[in-house]
């Protein structure tokens, strides 16, 4: 299994194989979700310093808040994966 890496934005990269879930911060379960990440300290804040776009879920409960809109991060996880396909 080859690592995939994806950009998240600000030159912050997270593992691809890990992702389970990127959602949008709107509603109250992933507001939920990110106090509880904080509390454990399993809340990685990538946004520096801007407003949170995106919430990505890793399957180690590790949150990542990215500054850069879900489908954006979705579209570079689905070309990095092509491209990985295609070799």
């Amino acid at each position: 299994m080859e690592i995939q890496l994806i950009n998240i934005g600000f030159g912050n990269i997270v593992s691809g194989n890990r992702i389970i879930a990127i959602v949008s911060p709107e509603s109250a379960p992933i507001k939920r979700l990110i106090g509880e990440a904080k509390e454990q300290g399993n809340l990685i804040d990538a946004t520096h310093g801007r407003r949170t776009r995106a919430v990505i879920i890793t399957d180690s409960f590790h949150v990542i808040l990215s500054s850069i809109q879900p489908e954006t991060v979705a579209g570079r996880f689905v070309i990095n994966k092509e491209s990985l396909q295609n070799k």
